[in-house]
């Protein structure tokens, strides 16, 4: 994920303060994600004590909800402010690629749900197969996103009619 991110941020890095903000908040959370990830233990067998603490499942829980909300709300009205000042329009192809982001929200709002509030002594054993989850459904996301990304690079570049 990280890889890929630095080729995103090589692409479309500097030509909008509106990407630039969506390619540092996706930095971040890809960042808490691997933290969560290299903890996890290898087999069924081992110990709770691998298992990251509460406090980093509450951190990622909440850093995933600020990602879905900023992107549906703060970054979503950066970019139509944008688009409204230069009399710029969402094409169906625009809509089509953002609506692939929303789908994944229910999936990594679960896994938020589930993992805010864990405590020490709570059963953790679905955990490993549930950050594979989201790390696919990140995957997935952050694919759409870039398509998105680069369509919006496009759309702040041309005027309209031009």
């Amino acid at each position: 994920m990280l890889n890929k991110l630095k080729k995103t941020q090589e692409q479309w890095g500097g030509s909008s303060e509106v990407i630039d903000h969506w390619l540092d908040n996706r930095q971040h959370l890809i960042v808490e994600y691997c933290k969560l990830a290299a903890l996890q233990p290898l087999t069924p067998e081992s110990s709770l004590n691998e298992l990251p603490a509460p406090k980093a499942l509450h951190r990622f829980s909440q850093e995933l909800v600020d990602y879905i909300s900023e992107g549906h709300f703060k970054i979503y009205d950066m970019v139509m402010q944008k688009w409204q000042a230069t009399g710029f329009k969402a094409t169906d192809e625009i809509n089509q690629t953002y609506g692939k982001i929303v789908q994944t929200n229910d999936a990594l709002l679960d896994f938020a749900d589930n993992y805010a509030t864990v405590a020490d002594d709570d059963d953790l054993d679905n955990l490993d197969n549930d950050l594979s989850m989201v790390g696919e459904v990140l995957e997935s996301r952050f694919a759409s996103e870039d398509y998105l990304i680069q369509l919006i690079a496009d759309s702040l570049a041309i005027p309209p009619g031009a």
